[in-house]
């Protein structure tokens, strides 16, 4: 994870100062690409250490296309938790209306509700599925992308999507997967969003049966918030270690990934971190 820390020192070094609607300026940069070979280990930040169980939980909340965020708060898992359909009650940086979001459920048709059924319930077309029903019948085929951006439901999204499409790619044996984001907190952010990929590169690749090999990132608005600095520079300072490895479970013929549990269906080996570095989300 070497090229995620030189990203950092990169915007800290050369990022200019934003403002934004969060009200906590940005460091950033236009442009970035990372590629992770995941043949290598599993692509995990290791400098600190990474909230991979409320990751995972994430993960299986898109691929099963839910939209109530009380399924991942259940788990432990509040990446969320800040936010809702702003239909049910409008952005708003003052405490009353930061409260409000927090109690209102509904997150809107977020990205798992977009890669399971992109025209939300009007001539719904199953993104996720497809993808993997053309990589058994097509697996060179240039056009499986899953796409969570739909202008026609913006307006009632928590928020717009980020990493707002993927695509994949195969030889036939080895699967690869790029995903592209508008916006990335590089700081809190980007670490979750390639350890969630390549979860989903593997589960995918298990269900085709072909071998996980490169994850790709494109980001366009690169950026650290600036209360997260002083934490990016500690965490600067330390050495990365071995990537560990990622094992999925599967014990059932015909097995999909609409299967996959991600409380019990997943191994981590050898993941051995630097103790966490806190960073407050700018919500």
């Amino acid at each position: 994870m070497k090229q995620y820390l030189d990203l950092v020192k990169n915007i800290l070094d050369n990022g200019e100062l934003k403002q934004n609607r969060t009200g906590v300026d940005t460091l950033s940069i236009t442009g970035a690409m990372l590629k992770f070979d995941l043949r290598d280990g599993f692509p995990i930040i290791t400098t600190r250490k990474a909230p991979i169980k409320s990751t995972m939980t994430e993960l299986e909340f898109f691929i099963k296309g839910y939209t109530d965020k009380q399924w991942l708060e259940d788990r432990g898992c509040k990446f969320w938790s800040d936010w809702c359909n702003p239909q049910k009650v409008p952005y708003g940086n003052d405490e009353d209306t930061k409260r409000k979001m927090r109690e209102e459920k509904d997150l809107g048709p977020v990205y798992g509700k977009l890669w399971n059924n992109f025209n939300n319930d009007n001539n719904p077309i199953n993104q996720l599925q497809n993808a993997i029903d053309t990589l058994k019948k097509d697996p060179f085929n240039r056009r499986i992308l899953v796409s969570a951006y739909n202008p026609t439901l913006l307006s009632q999204q928590a928020l717009p999507p980020c990493h707002y499409v993927f695509q994949l790619l195969s030889n036939g044996k080895e699967l690869d997967l790029s995903f592209n984001m508008r916006s990335n907190d590089v700081g809190l952010g980007l670490p979750a969003n390639i350890a969630e990929y390549a979860a989903l590169l593997i589960l995918i690749a298990t269900q085709v049966n072909m071998i996980p090999r490169y994850l790709v990132y494109f980001g366009t608005d690169v950026h650290v918030y600036v209360n997260h600095i002083d934490a990016l520079k500690e965490q600067l300072k330390r050495e990365p270690k071995k990537l560990p490895k990622m094992t999925i479970i599967c014990n059932k013929e015909n097995w999909s990934i609409y299967d996959w549990n991600s409380q019990t269906d997943w191994r981590l080996e050898e993941y051995n971190p630097y103790p966490a570095i806190k960073m407050e989300v700018a919500v």
